[in-house]
């Protein structure tokens, strides 16, 4: 498995052209990255602390003297002519990750390498009826992607999954993916390229050490399309070799509409890239103690995280399963630390707020109220303050822009009536509007001061305190 990784910079690898998402094309350019004669490249040292923590975080030695080298190959969205990357000395070296399959077993992934490398730029064919170049009318080049940071993680063979081969590479890419994000080293959407997985697959007879001809199934950009790209492989390749066939060794595309692969270009050994030492960039050599510093400052691991969380909050497996489907689990977490109780804070994200994300068509996190403006909601709901119904109206005027939840209680005059001299009143008009209830609830029917509590609380616009109406109304007739 190779995951390609873009690292979260403001700048480029080699640059300073900034690496912002969805800007206009070709207007994240410079002469470097560009490639342009006597344009020279100096390493983003952010990018280099991001390279070592990845490394360290992957159990991986940290090369104590590395360099870059120049991968030579000529395509229209590389714009010099050659990726700056790593070859024979990268930054991490002989690691592993352990990850979690679907019956409980865990796996243990060795990985080779993490290097560090330059993006390329982006191709758009125009004309055709997939996207691709077949078919295409012409091709438009956007070079904002070209030299932002990359990590490539590289595993060795996965020798030995058989047929769980899929799951475990799904499972692979899924807890790299969880990694690398509570590392903050990348946002990790794979819709948007900043995560991308290439998939070698390569089939042998049982009981042989010998590997069969591989393929390279590129850029495949979803947790399912992984497991589904590589059990497709799999079985193209069996049935190849079944017919009496040989396997080409190819890159390969995987197509989401169907599932399948179709062959790309024939891939090239490390010889055909004829790599040399970059001779404009000097070697990296990150001091031992800086390393260390690192090492000290990773976070805690996703799962061991997640596991904690669970077992302080009681939840089951099924809800814990809900919670991170619905990407609210950093969101319910953070709100537990701004000091909110967990079950309340579970109730806001995954009931009205999730209503309010989907009726905007966002995700929870691009919702515009934070953790800890939930947590103050929830904290007027307890002291009082708030009931649950002028609660949503607060919730409703922070999304709106009206500001802190205090400041949108004052400004709807949203705060709950408690004051009795003014329940009081409330209670006795109502009464007095309703006689034939308040001779029922007078003859034992204390059913029937819902009625009263319901004209109470409608004449209050939803404000009056519901419990202490009920007292006031149950007092007056008794």
């Amino acid at each position: 498995m190779e995951v390609h990784v873009e690292l979260g910079t403001a700048t480029k690898m080699f640059c300073g052209c900034p690496t912002g998402f969805g800007a206009e094309p070709n207007t994240q350019t410079c002469p470097v990255c560009l490639g342009l004669p006597g344009a020279l490249p100096v390493v983003n040292e952010k990018a280099v602390e991001s390279a070592i923590r990845i490394g360290l975080a992957l159990h991986c030695t940290i090369t104590p003297h590395g360099r870059f080298a120049r991968k030579n190959y000529f395509y229209p969205d590389q714009p010099k002519n050659f990726q700056t990357s790593q070859y024979d000395e990268p930054i991490a070296t002989d690691g592993y990750l352990d990850v979690l399959l679907d019956d409980g077993t865990t796996w243990r992934v060795d990985v080779e390498r993490a290097h560090m490398e330059e993006d390329t730029g982006k191709s758009l064919h125009v004309g055709g009826a997939t996207g691709r170049i077949h078919g295409a009318s012409h091709s438009l080049l956007d070079y904002n992607r070209a030299g932002v940071p990359l990590v490539e993680i590289v595993t060795r063979t996965i020798h030995g999954a058989g047929a769980r081969a899929p799951e475990v590479a799904r499972a692979y890419v899924t807890a790299l993916r969880d990694l690398l994000e509570s590392l903050g080293v990348s946002d990790v959407r794979m819709d948007q390229g900043s995560l991308r997985c290439d998939a070698n697959v390569s089939l042998t007879p049982s009981g042989s050490p010998v590997l069969g001809t591989r393929t390279e199934t590129k850029n495949v950009n979803s947790l399912r399309s992984v497991e589904v790209a590589v059990r497709h492989e799999m079985r193209r390749q069996a049935a190849v070799l079944l017919a009496g066939g040989e396997v080409v060794q190819e890159t390969r595309h995987f197509q989401e509409v169907d599932g399948t692969t179709a062959a790309g270009r024939k891939k090239e050994t490390a010889e055909d890239y004829r790599y040399f030492p970059e001779p404009d960039l000097s070697p990296v050599a990150p001091d031992p103690a800086w390393v260390e510093r690192l090492r000290a400052e990773l976070p805690e691991l996703p799962w061991e995280r997640r596991a904690r969380i669970q077992a302080s909050w009681g939840v089951s497996d099924e809800e814990m399963r809900d919670l991170r489907n619905a990407g609210a689990l950093d969101l319910v977490a953070a709100t537990v630390d701004a000091g909110a109780p967990a079950d309340q804070a579970r109730s806001w994200w995954v009931a009205y707020l999730t209503q309010q994300a989907n009726s905007r068509e966002l995700t929870l996190a691009q919702l515009a109220i934070s953790p800890a403006q939930v947590a103050r909601i929830i904290a007027l709901v307890a002291d009082g303050s708030l009931n649950n119904k002028l609660a949503r109206q607060v919730v409703d005027g922070v999304l709106a822009g009206e500001g802190e939840p205090d400041d949108v209680v004052a400004g709807r005059g949203l705060a709950v009536v408690s004051d009795d001299g003014a329940l009081q009143h409330a209670v006795d008009e109502a009464l007095a509007a309703n006689p034939a209830v308040a001779e029922k609830i007078r003859g034992g029917a204390t059913k029937a001061a819902g009625a009263i509590v319901g004209a109470v609380m409608k004449a209050t616009r939803g404000q009056a305190d519901a419990a202490k109406v009920t007292e006031l109304v149950l007092k007056a007739c008794s």
